[in-house]
């Protein structure tokens, strides 16, 4: 029960270490959650470009076949 009983302990510790460090490091956490938001709404930006190229594309060859 004291090995049980120690491991528990242990756990407990190495998250309360993980929870300090965040505590005292918030900025990084931030940063990096900030800059993958930017990576999302980057790569969303340029998809919707890329469809209206197609599109574009796509009514240049209809115009080009009518006349």
């Amino acid at each position: 029960m004291d090995v049980l009983w120690t491991i528990v302990v242990s756990v407990g510790h190495a998250i309360e270490q993980v929870i300090n460090y965040i505590e005292t490091h918030h900025w990084i956490f931030g940063l990096l959650a900030g800059g993958y938001i930017f990576y999302l709404h980057d790569k969303g930006l340029h998809a919707r470009f890329d469809a209206l190229d197609k599109r574009i594309d796509e009514i240049r060859k209809r115009l080009a076949v009518e006349y």
